[in-house]
């Protein structure tokens, strides 16, 4: 532990999918969101949107439309932070903006994937606010990217319009009586950071970052992998769920001006 409390909670921080059985109270509900809208925006423009879900018929469709996971539905709280340009375009028309364009001409278009990312990226930053805010107040989260899957679902679970994407969810609760869960280990930072370019990693340097994840994989593993990297592909990116994502950012990037 070091002299620093925000380290601390840094250090400390799990993702958590078990929480104690009572609500968030308003207090700590408010102050995660005010302390989430703190969070840096690009030209302060907060593209983003934050819905939050106390519903338990909302939770118990959102654990079985996000890849099947029950501890979806047992969250107090969960918070949907959605890439949001649709704001800005209705006031865009309410201020008249394309007939402004034509008269300077300018070029008025719709919502780009560019200011889609400025977008995910502010929902990103502000999702991260509220975890470590939470996080101070002891109350443990989990993020679920698996609310980009099912585009379709979940746009008419949540009634988002058009130019409104939901890049991540996180599950809230306070942290149940008891030990509590210990940080999982990181890779070291010499295979993570660069000094001023990116420093591509060699094959040596390769084998000695997954040296100790290389050990985890069993033989008869349900993947029938031979190395971890076979393994992690096999679980995480050659999976349905994750084709299923891939198909629904699709989806959902019709109609964005590219």
């Amino acid at each position: 532990m070091s002299q620093n409390p925000i380290i601390d909670v840094l250090m400390q921080r799990v993702s958590l999918r078990k929480y104690a059985e009572r609500s968030i109270s308003q207090e700590h509900k408010e102050m995660i969101l005010n302390a989430a809208m703190r969070a840096p925006t690009a030209g302060n423009m907060m593209m983003y949107s934050v819905i939050v879900i106390e519903n338990q018929d909302t939770k118990d469709t959102l654990s079985k439309t996000c890849d099947n996971q029950p501890f979806i539905a047992e969250a107090p709280l969960i918070m949907i932070f959605a890439a949001d340009l649709q704001r800005w375009y209705d006031y865009f028309e309410l201020s008249s903006v394309g007939e402004y364009c034509k008269k300077r001409g300018l070029e008025f278009t719709g919502p780009s994937v560019a200011e889609l990312f400025l977008g995910c990226s502010d929902a990103l930053i502000a999702a991260q606010n509220a975890v470590i805010a939470a996080e101070s107040l002891g109350i443990g989260s989990c993020y679920i990217g698996d609310i980009m899957e099912n585009y379709e679902i979940h746009r008419d679970l949540l009634a988002l319009p058009p130019y409104v994407f939901p890049i991540a969810m996180l599950c809230l609760g306070y942290y149940p009586k008891g030990k509590r869960l210990q940080p999982k280990e990181r890779f070291d930072t010499k295979y993570i950071v660069s000094e001023e370019r990116y420093q591509r990693l060699e094959p040596v340097d390769l084998k000695a970052m997954f040296a100790q994840r290389e050990s985890r994989v069993m033989p008869g593993n349900p993947y029938e992998a031979e190395n971890f990297g076979q393994f992690m592909y096999a679980r995480k990116l050659g999976t349905d769920f994750a084709r299923e994502m891939s198909r629904s950012i699709k989806k959902a990037m019709e109609g964005w001006y590219v």
